[in-house]
């Protein structure tokens, strides 16, 4: 074996091991991370769903993940420590006296801000001072966030892990079958005419009529029907606090409705000419699918290129 190959060798061998350590490392994290959330359900009586989906809204909205803990829930600390206890001390019997939220989940008699167990527990505790029916969870989470996106997207995010009843929903798919006929390029932020000077919000996949169009993400239907921009559309936002917009479609899956749970794969509408108009109006444009997406960070939600994304999942769809 030759110099020149034992040196390749040697650069590529440690990039596959690493890209297989990092395949494996989420599937087992979300192991751990499910064992916890049950373990505070056996605990508290707050279904475990409700408190995965919190902590994955709070994953969703971070800029970095802190890598030394399991979970993403952060809470603040006058809420955590309370406003009388400015040396943040973690004895349980002072916090409360504070009017902190803080409590022991892990039986050492201590509080920490970042342990586990100790937030996830406490969090849960906020709940059940509220109640634990889906109604009382709601009030709950309003109370903490003050924004109704927020609650709805954890909603949604736990409806679909008691659908599938688990966390391990990293699947995706690419929205048009191959094959079928189809061709796109990187159009998010060309300019629009119809209704006034605006940016193109999304990528457009030409297609024939009819063609079907598949969800990419695990969510929940959050919009069906006519927008006089989008034509007949639907909206749905995924586990990750992103809102994909499927739009000119020639119809949807017959008996679609908001509320319900999306696997990726699934037929939900087929490519059409629809809207620049009232409900109806079609054919002033080539038939195709115009793809979306908008993302949440908890504050605000905006338009990003979809085009990437669109590429990874044609490629990894193809590879299987």
């Amino acid at each position: 074996m030759s110099k020149k190959i034992i040196l390749i060798f040697c650069i590529i061998f440690p990039y596959f091991i690493s890209q297989a350590i990092a395949n494996e490392k989420e599937p087992e994290e979300n192991t751990d991370r499910l064992a916890i959330f049950k373990k505070m359900e056996a605990l508290t009586h707050v279904p475990w769903y409700y408190l995965a989906a919190i902590d994955q809204y709070e994953s969703n909205i971070k800029k970095e993940k802190d890598e030394s803990r399991l979970i993403s829930i952060d809470i603040s600390e006058p809420l955590w420590f309370g406003v009388t206890n400015p040396d943040h001390l973690t004895q349980t019997e002072i916090i409360q006296i504070s009017d902190g939220i803080g409590l022991d989940g892990n039986g050492d008699g201590l509080a920490e801000i970042t342990n586990d167990e100790d937030v996830l527990y406490s969090m849960a505790h906020w709940i059940t001072n509220y109640g634990i029916a889906e109604q009382d969870i709601k009030i709950a989470l309003w109370n903490y966030y003050n924004r109704a996106l927020s609650v709805k997207s954890i909603e949604q995010i736990a409806t679909v892990y008691k659908t599938f009843d688990t966390i391990n929903l990293e699947e995706s798919d690419f929205p048009i079958p191959f094959q079928y006929n189809y061709t796109y390029r990187s159009t998010w932020g060309d300019a629009r005419g119809f209704g006034g000077r605006r940016i193109h919000e999304g990528t457009d996949i030409f297609a024939s009529y009819g063609t079907p169009v598949k969800a990419s993400r695990y969510g929940v239907v959050e919009i069906v029907g006519w927008n006089r921009f989008g034509g007949w559309r639907i909206g749905i936002r995924d586990i990750y606090n992103t809102y994909h917009y499927y739009a000119h479609l020639n119809g949807f899956t017959e008996g679609l409705s908001v509320g319900d749970v999306i696997k990726p794969g699934d037929v939900i509408g087929s490519v059409g000419s629809s809207g620049y108009g009232p409900p109806g109006t079609s054919g002033k444009f080539p038939p195709h699918l115009h793809y979306g997406m908008y993302k949440d960070n908890g504050y605000s939600e905006w338009s990003f290129d979809p085009y990437p994304y669109l590429k990874r999942w044609e490629r990894q769809a193809k590879s299987k």
